[in-house]
């Protein structure tokens, strides 16, 4: 396992230790023990309606204990369980029903700085349905909805990831590209910071699935911040959409030749963009994350950083007898960089969650690269396979690949 430069305890400011921000939700510390405040409502006789009622009401759900969440569901059903996304973590846990009552609850253990998002499958008449938490009205979206978000003691978002009334808001600009390599017109958005002025350069950062980082992600507003805060030079970001994502993104030609030989320079055509690798990023998360690799191998000298952020990487052939069989594309393509290490950029950032199911293939990598004398900084989260886990690895990621000669 390769050295991880941002401990688990301090992933960049999205634990209790890096950042001054107050936890999302109350801590145990303030609302006066909850295990106790649970025994104390448990032992007060059969409960009734009434008194559940308030019950829920004084308390906001899952509550955080030091050493676990404490999760409740309020209604009738035959069976309540909980399906989160954390690898490694059983699953499917059952709710206990609590006698006399229609009140539900599950104790679930949990590090300190976990951040984690679930759904309850709430069974009735044998019919599951997997629903978000009723009593938690905080989500995070992704391209396919929305999952209910929970956290272990310790976690906050960074406050860089909230809107900042003194943050010069950056402008949106349209494009439209023809390409030769599909064949079609391709439209997307690019980003220009505060003050953005034809009288000077600036580095470029394309992000794959650019539109799903602003959507889910946060990331006009994170930049704003981290340009404001000093944090990172001011840059343009374009925000990359694909057609066919599982094929374009696991090693096509078309897609890298898109990215170097039409879109870089339509970019610097119309916006006074560095010419120099040092000043041109490549960054992407799942097959993204493959995409950007891709593409750097493709054509050695054009980027000269990349940012990986859960990439569906694969070292181990014995994974791909459970996997689609896209995944034996990028096993093939990583054979090559095996082969042909040299043709990457020498400084790469990889992020990725514990409770992912291919941490250990990112691990690989990270180690491979470094081996070969490639600057890698990885920065491990207590998430999962998830959009916010992404936002919350951006200014890690920025800071890491953007020129450092401000």
């Amino acid at each position: 396992m390769p050295p991880v430069d941002d401990a688990l305890s301090r992933t960049d400011g999205c634990s209790a230790s890096a950042t001054a921000e107050p936890p999302a939700r109350s801590e145990s510390a303030g609302q006066g023990g909850l295990r106790s405040r649970l025994r104390r409502f448990l032992g007060g006789g059969m409960p009734d309606r009434r008194r559940v009622e308030r019950f829920l009401a004084q308390n906001r759900f899952p509550l955080v204990e030091h050493d676990a969440v404490i999760f409740a569901f309020h209604g009738e059903a035959d069976a309540v369980r909980l399906r989160h996304f954390m690898a490694g973590v059983p699953n499917g846990q059952a709710f206990e029903r609590l006698p006399g009552t229609d009140l539900w609850r599950l104790d679930l253990p949990l590090p300190p700085g976990t951040r984690f998002e679930y759904k309850l499958d709430v069974v009735r008449d044998g019919h599951g349905e997997w629903i978000n938490d009723p009593l938690n009205p905080e989500t995070a979206s992704d391209p396919f909805g929305a999952n209910s978000v929970g956290h272990s003691f310790g976690y906050a978002p960074a406050a860089w990831t909230d809107p900042a009334p003194e943050a010069p808001a950056g402008a949106l600009d349209e494009m439209t590209v023809e390409s030769q390599a599909f064949g079609e017109a391709r439209n997307l958005r690019v980003y220009l910071p505060a003050g953005f002025a034809g009288d000077r350069t600036y580095p470029v950062v394309i992000f794959h699935d650019g539109e799903d980082f602003v959507n889910h992600a946060g990331l006009t507003t994170v930049i704003d911040n981290l340009i404001h805060r000093g944090e990172v030079p001011p840059f343009v970001a374009a925000l990359s959409q694909p057609g066919e994502r599982n094929g374009e993104y696991t090693d096509d030609p078309r897609h890298a030749d898109f990215l170097t030989a039409e879109l870089l320079p339509a970019l610097r055509e119309r916006f006074p963009l560095r010419a120099d690798p040092a000043g041109t990023v490549l960054m992407g998360s799942s097959l993204g994350a493959v995409g950007s690799l891709s593409t750097a191998f493709r054509h050695p000298g054009v980027f000269g950083a990349l940012a990986l952020k859960s990439g569906s990487f694969i070292f181990d052939r014995r994974l791909l007898e459970s996997r689609d069989p896209l995944f034996g594309r990028i096993a093939d393509f990583v054979d090559q960089i095996v082969e042909e290490p040299g043709r990457l950029p020498r400084r790469i950032f990889i992020g990725c969650g514990v409770y992912e199911g291919l941490i250990g293939q990112n691990r690989a990598l990270a180690r491979f690269l470094r081996e070969q004398g490639a600057e890698v900084r990885v920065v491990e989260t207590r998430d999962g396979h998830h959009w916010q886990n992404w936002r919350d690895q951006l200014r890690a990621s920025l800071r890491w690949t953007l020129p450092r000669d401000r």
